[in-house]
């Protein structure tokens, strides 16, 4: 579900309230000073429901974003945003720091906490906005390391996954796999933020500690591909499938089984959307690797409690 501003909808009169009203929605609350308020002021905005995350897109004329000390402390909702510069340069100002984001570059924000952020003339950036709980991160960690990101290995890889995730999000979200992407996302941004904490002193240990998350990433962007094999995901990742599942053991995970819950956690996902009901429930399970219907049927029932057929009447049935 998506939450669109365009002010070229809107009277010029109510462009200005229009906008500062928007985004206290659409991000942390704060003083919005525009680069010309008696001008013409131009905006769209989206916020798109995102698994636990959101994706978030603006574009405007020149526009500052003002958290205060005093704003911050009355937020009760910490999120920390990974955003990439799509127009103009972006202008921080955190803790007594300055610095430039140009296009094409991401900037890590804790939303929590106080910040100046700017653009001049017609600006745009696309960020990705965790909630902390989701994270899993102690806070001190993210707060270490993001200012930190551009030393990670990692940057350039996650920096490209969030400038697509923003160039369609009505798409990506309205796809019956935006929910494993959503996760991966998630993951891929845990995976950044702990190489930041550590960069340039344990480089080598870094990679070894994120190489788990990296793994579940790519896994969950691949689901739906039935070549997904432990050889390939070693082969992408640079480890052998004996190294592979050595990692997986020492985190207690059953790579096989892990992957055969996700699948399934998409197709039951998916059985309850309104738009795929009249597909057949053998195709949605092939879309998502299951190539043996009675294998399928029996491992959905064993995870769920009941068949497919049963779980799609279930779930079609409405409910306060």
């Amino acid at each position: 579900m998506g939450y669109v501003l365009d002010t070229a909808e809107l009277p010029a009169a109510d462009r200005r309230e229009a906008v500062d009203t928007a985004m206290r929605y659409a991000s942390a609350p704060c003083h919005v000073l525009h680069e010309h308020p008696d001008g013409d002021i131009h905006a769209r905005m989206e916020v798109w429901d995102f698994g636990d995350a959101t994706i978030f897109t603006h574009r405007s004329t020149g526009i500052r974003l003002l958290r205060t000390a005093k704003l911050a402390r009355q937020d009760g909702m910490p999120v920390i945003a990974l955003s990439v510069q799509q127009r103009a340069d972006g202008r921080m100002e955190r803790h007594g720091r300055q610095q430039v984001v140009a296009p094409g570059e991401l900037l890590v924000v804790d939303l929590s906490a106080p910040y100046d952020f700017s653009w001049a003339g017609d600006g745009a950036a696309g960020c990705l906005q965790i909630p902390y709980d989701h994270l899993g991160l102690p806070l001190d960690v993210v707060r270490r390391a993001t200012p930190e990101v551009a030393a990670s290995p990692l940057y350039r890889m996650v920096t490209e996954h969030i400038a697509q995730l923003a160039r369609n999000p009505s798409a990506i979200t309205g796809d019956a796999a935006s929910a494993g992407v959503a996760a991966a996302s998630i993951d891929l941004a845990r995976a950044l933020l702990v190489s930041a904490a550590r960069s340039g002193r344990h480089g080598r240990q870094v990679f070894a500690e994120t190489l788990l998350t990296r793994i579940r990433a790519y896994t969950r962007l691949h689901l739906a591909d039935p070549g997904l094999t432990p050889a390939r995901i070693g082969a992408v990742h640079g480890v052998s499938v004996r190294q592979l599942y050595k990692l997986c053991a020492e985190a207690g995970l059953s790579l096989e089984q892990w992957i055969i819950n996700e699948r399934l956690q998409r197709v039951r996902h998916e059985l309850t959307r309104p738009q795929r009901r009249h597909v057949p429930i053998g195709t949605i399970a092939l879309g998502w690797g299951f190539r043996d219907p009675t294998h399928f049927t029996r491992r959905f029932k064993a995870r769920y409690g009941m068949t497919p057929s049963q779980w799609r009447r279930w779930s079609a049935v409405p409910r306060p």
